[in-house]
């Protein structure tokens, strides 16, 4: 079963048009995703184009996977990746807790399933998936928790760590920060809000194998996908060492030298977006990140000087070149660059992307012209809701499909209760008001006629009327309310099922939540079922 993306609340004009309405937006990217035959041609400009030396790519990736065993699949998609014919499906996601919310798997496996189906289809070339490792973004708080559902059908969030960050704290890099012993406290609060099933205790232990005390973000992260996705043949990048970091020097260098031109170019398509459509980032003079013991700190350009936002720390542009070819460890991209890093480094011939990634792309394309690197595909991640056999039951039950549960819940409610009730309250009192408003101006007339005082008072009489019809109607509503308690208790159940929070499953809900029913091997049920060229929302029956 699908569903368009423009019957979902919530998906902006933008990403629809990327999807549906290409030519809208053709001015914002430099590929239609859907236009095949160009395929060919976005290949050779990326096998040909003169970008960091695949050897060293090849033994940097080598060198990260020190310490694993690794399937053959994966092992020979990074030998492949020394050959020119061979290009990377990319993509990526920042590090959260037990791999985040579902759509980072579905990301995932639309990679690896485009690699194979390129891979088939164009016998010239070789295409690996690639995921990249988000370990330098900082905010910790939004990646420190997941969300699952309990057994009483409540959305939990199980968060890491006992105090959310305020705004001016900086913890650095994610990817750095270690667990320390409230790790438990996580998976203790996690267990007690999972049911017991045959597979619970297994999957709780292996987690907490890889998410431990003294561990870092980026390490159980990066154990966690291993252990899922290497059989697929999956390469896992790490942009955050210092010999990946040398060979982006000179991304970083031409950053700090041209950024006004860069900073014109970023503003000029940002305000065209906003004519018809919105810009997804705010445009920095600066699109680095330099980081010292105690943060993550933006470059900000002052008057002859580059200093960090809200550090009092200067430096010249000679200290700064200086800084960047003998410390570029210390250096980090925000957002826009970070593409501009990662297809400098990778082959990349496609990135795969959800929607806010689709639309930050269009701000992203200039810099691509500006520092000579082709382009990639942007290619809509597949996008999944999970629906068990007792959930499908409620929308059998109260004859609802899909599109009804994608609204807000307590409408809903109210469609459903006005469906299974015989008459609908709100419309049995909205008429009610109507006429005791026709009746109360009829009798003002007929009352004027008499003594104008006394027909202006009616009046008051009519709001203090409707007022106790409006009092009837709440405790009406209460009445039926408690008379449809299961009702309401299943309809609960649904959206939390179907539409946790007003909001995509694949948004919010822990893949830990399914594999603790049914096992590890939904994993492999999800890969299998997952379309990856329907562009449109997926529900999957259980």
């Amino acid at each position: 079963m699908f569903v368009n993306f423009s019957d979902i609340p919530g998906h902006q004009n933008l990403f629809l048009d990327y999807l549906y309405d290409f030519e809208n937006v053709s001015s914002f990217y430099k590929h239609n995703f859907r236009n095949r035959e160009n395929y060919m041609n976005i290949f050779k400009e990326i096998s040909s184009s003169d970008k960091a030396p695949r050897e060293k790519l090849v033994h940097l990736i080598n060198e990260q996977y020190s310490g694993f065993s690794l399937s053959n699949k994966t092992e020979q998609n990074i030998k492949l990746l020394e050959n020119e014919k061979t290009l990377a499906v990319v993509t990526g996601q920042q590090l959260g807790m037990l791999g985040g919310p579902m759509y980072t798997f579905y990301k995932i496996f639309t990679a690896i399933k485009l690699a194979k189906h390129l891979s088939e289809r164009y016998d010239d070339y070789n295409f690996v998936p690639v995921f990249w490792l988000e370990s330098d973004d900082h905010d910790v708080e939004e990646v420190s928790s997941i969300k699952i559902i309990n057994d009483n059908n409540n959305i939990v969030t199980v968060k890491y760590g006992d105090k959310s960050e305020d705004e001016e704290s900086n913890t650095g890099s994610v990817g750095y920060i270690k667990f320390d012993e409230s790790i438990n406290t996580f998976f203790e609060s996690l267990g007690s809000n999972l049911r017991t099933t045959e597979f619970k205790e297994e999957i709780v232990n292996n987690l907490r194998s890889f998410y431990k005390e003294g561990t870092s973000f980026k390490e159980a992260f990066k154990k966690l996908i291993y252990s899922i996705f290497d059989r697929y043949g999956l390469i896992i990048f790490d942009p955050q060492g210092a010999g990946v970091k040398s060979l982006l020097k000179p991304i970083f260098k031409k950053e700090i030298s041209d950024f006004r031109t860069h900073t014109q170019e970023l503003v000029h398509v940002s305000a065209k977006l906003e004519e018809v459509y919105h810009a997804q980032v705010k445009i920095r003079p600066i699109n680095l990140f330099f980081s010292t013991d105690d943060g993550r700190y933006l470059i900000e350009p002052g008057d002859n000087i580059f200093k960090l936002k809200r550090k009092r720390i200067r430096f010249t542009y000679e200290e700064i070149m200086n800084l960047i070819e003998e410390q570029p460890e210390k250096f980090s991209p925000n957002v826009l660059l970070r593409p501009i890093c990662q297809d400098y480094i990778l082959p990349t011939a496609f990135y795969v992307g959800g929607p806010s990634e689709i639309a930050y792309f269009a701000q992203v394309m200039p810099l691509y012209g500006i520092y000579n690197i082709a382009a990639p595909v942007i290619y809509p991640r597949s996008s999944l809701t999970v629906m068990e056999k007792n959930v499908s039951s409620l929308l059998e039950k109260y004859n609802l499909n899909i599109h009804d549960v994608f609204i807000n819940t307590n409408k809903l409610k109210d469609k459903v209760l006005s469906d299974i009730s015989e008459n609908s309250l709100d419309d049995i009192f909205e008429k009610t008001k109507t006429d005791i408003a026709l009746a109360m101006d009829l009798l003002k007339e007929k009352l004027f006629e008499f003594d104008k005082t006394v027909s202006d008072s009616s009046t008051k009489y009519r709001q203090k009327i409707i007022s106790y019809v409006d009092e009837l109607r709440t405790k009406a509503n209460d009445a039926q309310k408690k008379k449809y308690e299961t009702t309401l208790r299943q309809l609960d159940k649904l959206s939390a099922a179907l539409y946790p929070n007003n909001n995509l499953q694949e948004r919010e809900i822990n893949f830990i939540y399914f594999a603790h029913k049914y096992g590890l091997n939904i994993i492999d049920k999800f890969y299998e079922e997952l379309e990856i060229n329907k562009f449109e929302h997926q529900v999957m029956e259980l």
